[in-house]
């Protein structure tokens, strides 16, 4: 291969019949090319650039005597005219060798013919007329070759040195101060940056940097910007290139650019050198059976180039490899081995502390309201990623600034969270008051158990808004903290929450519909884990089942597969203990609200015509600190709050236009506006 490129590299694009059947598919399309541009140039010059006439110069004189030529020029050979009222390209004549310019002139002047003289160039006749459109015949050749040409190894190894983005000193702004809620990996990665800035400090004792740190953790948590955070400390260049942009079509190509990036950033040194979503290139290799279990041969030698090189390069001329995944279970194992990636930093998901941070960082350039408390905020998105806490934080923004407001408040917060979590209110949903009364049931049978059990979190809102595609209602609890473990009684707890709204629509109708269908599904999903995964049965004991199917990193079943190896006698009990847990928790739900059977009814009722409760007044409800209005006098004072909301936005909405309109007629004052009276004509006015 080498031997052929530099066989072949002087002459790109050139195969003089050596190279098989791209050869000859190239010098057909050669000769192709060349016949075509010969018929080309003869149309050019016969068809499109008009030619004169050619006469004899008898006739010449003929046209002259008779006083139909009007202008003629002359050279040494020939004489070139054009006849009275000709608008085309005219005549030429030979000239007679030895006739006299006098005799001729004598003849044009008696006649009338304008004549002048002229000295044709025979160098500028050959240029204009075939060199300078062969030249243009060989540019469009050449670059089609080259674009033919790409495809090979000449092209491929062109475009080996494309893909790195590189960031100086200058353009990188992000520090320390820009990331929050991950303290335990930057204080990993500042270390990097110390030896960044000082290698020396750490060589005098023998010691050596890791030559590569990988950033584990889901997606959204921040590790790019812990990345570009440790450039912009160390005040070094940044190389950033993702994983697939080494994938490509041609086999060779990923390797050319893993040795490009490499050797640009030893030319750079000191320098970070960033590889987003390695999991793209560093997948397990399928070894001596990859052929037949989806090898993947460019990603592989991809990746085999990345070992060698992540080997050979010395970490003392400082060169820092940091690459991010959220799929470690996937990477080689050669690739995670002392000496390659040394070091790995988890970035999970923030805690509460790590989302308040988070929330400061992304709320500095937004005006906040006086009541937004951002603990309270944080507290509400358990399992958020910074990501989302920055999605939060300009919903919200955004929706302030929708309704005319001059600060972000708590109100907009809380409805960007609902937004995020749940998709948006579509009130513009129609339906019918049987539906809208099934759904309050269903929802504050949820909110009635939650409140009523000792394991659950406190019920922060009940709604019967549609959001997103599906959802009808929702209950929404809020955490008090952060909760990394659960115990059996939370377990059943959760199950007589989730079976609520079903022995709501039992007690109210007598009959149930399909709105509980995820409830169902998430309450069997934590029962077969309490009995299968967990050992909370009492039949089987402190046993462990698997899982059955395959599941993704985050516990979530990619696609069903064979149940785990068991007897039948023990899937048998094992679906039994589900059922009977399940039923026990629908039990103890329909318990609960048969007791409260009366509250259940106002309270859904309420809950028809306000739409919206919040946690806070609904405990205060159950508990009997506030009395339950009546229906008539809540409809009431909805509908005028409605319409006095109704009418806000419409005079919001009259002055806006009319400052769009203002604008458009240059700020003219409007007819009907008190226009101040000059000075000077004010006592005229004002005078009898």
């Amino acid at each position: 291969m080498a031997n052929d490129d530099r066989r072949q590299g002087r002459w790109q694009g050139f195969d003089f019949g050596t190279g098989g059947g791209d050869g000859r598919r190239r010098w057909r399309f050669t000769l192709g090319y060349i016949l075509l541009g010969v018929i080309l140039l003869f149309v050019v010059q016969s068809a499109l650039v008009p030619q004169p006439e050619e006469i004899e110069y008898s006739t010449f004189l003929n046209l002259v005597e008779q006083g139909r030529v009007e202008e003629v020029a002359i050279s040494e050979t020939r004489v070139t005219g054009r006849e009275r009222g000709d608008q085309g390209p005219g005549f030429v004549a030979t000239r007679v060798p030895g006739v006299e310019d006098a005799e001729l002139q004598t003849l044009l002047r008696e006649n009338g013919v304008r004549f002048t003289g002229e000295q044709p160039s025979a160098f500028s006749n050959f240029l204009f007329s075939w060199i300078l459109p062969i030249l243009v015949l060989v540019a469009i050749w050449g670059f089609v070759f080259r674009r033919m040409a790409g495809g090979g190894a000449a092209g491929a190894l062109n475009l080996g040195k494309r893909g790195v983005k590189i960031y100086d000193r200058k353009d990188l702004k992000t520090t320390f101060a820009d990331v929050a809620g991950v303290d335990e990996a930057v204080e990993e990665l500042r270390e990097i940056v110390a030896f960044l800035e000082n290698p020396k400090k750490y060589q005098r004792l023998g010691g050596r940097i890791p030559k590569g740190v990988l950033l584990l953790g889901p997606p959204g948590c921040g590790k790019t910007l812990l990345a570009r955070a440790v450039a912009g400390e160390a005040k070094v260049p940044f190389f950033f290139m993702s994983g697939s942009e080494f994938v490509e079509m041609f086999v060779g190509l990923g390797a050319a650019r893993v040795r490009e990036l490499f050797q640009q950033a030893k030319d750079r040194a000191p320098c970070l050198v960033f590889l987003d979503e390695l999991d793209t290139i560093g997948k397990t290799r399928g070894g001596a059976m990859g052929a037949g279990l989806g090898s993947h041969d460019e990603r592989e030698q991809t990746l085999n180039q990345l070992l060698v090189e992540m080997d050979g390069f010395d970490a003392s001329k400082g060169v820092i490899i940091m690459a991010a995944t959220n799929r470690p279970d996937v990477l080689d194992p050669a690739l995670l081995r002392p000496g390659r990636f040394d070091r790995q930093v988890v970035v999970d998901r923030p805690d509460l502390k790590g989302r308040e941070a988070i929330l400061q960082v992304h709320a500095r350039g937004v005006a906040l309201g006086d009541d937004v408390d951002l603990r309270v905020i944080a507290s509400r998105t358990p399992g958020f990623t910074g990501a989302d806490l920055a999605n939060v934080v300009n919903e919200a923004a955004l929706l302030a600034a929708r309704r005319e407001k001059d600060a972000v408040g708590m109100s907009e917060l809380e409805e960007a969270i609902d937004r995020v979590v749940a998709g948006l209110e579509r009130k513009s949903r129609v339906m019918s008051d049987k539906e809208r009364e099934i759904v309050a049931f269903h929802e504050m049978g949820h909110a009635l158990v939650a409140l009523s059990v000792k394991n659950a979190d406190p019920v922060h809102r009940v709604s019967i808004i549609p959001r997103g595609a599906a959802a009808l209602g929702m209950t929404m609890q809020r955490p008090l903290e952060d909760r990394y473990l659960m115990t059996e009684p939370e377990l059943k707890d959760r199950l007589a929450i989730l079976l609520g709204g079903r022995m709501a629509e039992q007690l109210a109708f007598d009959q149930i519909s399909t709105g509980a269908q995820n409830d169902l599904e998430r309450a069997t999903e934590i029962a077969r884990a309490m009995v299968a995964e967990y050992g909370m049965s009492p039949r089987l004991g402190p046993l462990s089942f698997g899982r059955d199917g395959f599941r993704g990193s985050e516990g979530r079943l990619l696609f069903p597969g064979e149940r785990p190896e068991m007897s039948e006698e023990t899937a048998r009990i094992i679906d039994q203990e589900v059922s009977r847990i399940v039923s026990e928790a629908r039990d103890r739900a329909l318990d609960i609200l048969d007791d409260k059977k009366a509250l259940l009814d106002r309270l859904a009722k309420l809950l028809m015509v306000r739409e919206v409760l919040e946690g806070q007044e609904l405990k205060a409800f159950v508990e009997g600190d506030a009395e339950i209005p009546s229906i008539e006098e809540e409809r009431t004072r909805v509908e005028a709050e409605r319409a006095e909301q109704e009418r806000v936005e419409d005079e919001r909405r009259a002055a806006r236009e009319e400052e769009e309109r203002r604008a458009a007629v240059g700020a003219v004052p409007h007819p009907t506006e008190d226009i101040p009276t000059p000075p000077h004509l004010r006592e005229v006015r004002e005078g009898p």
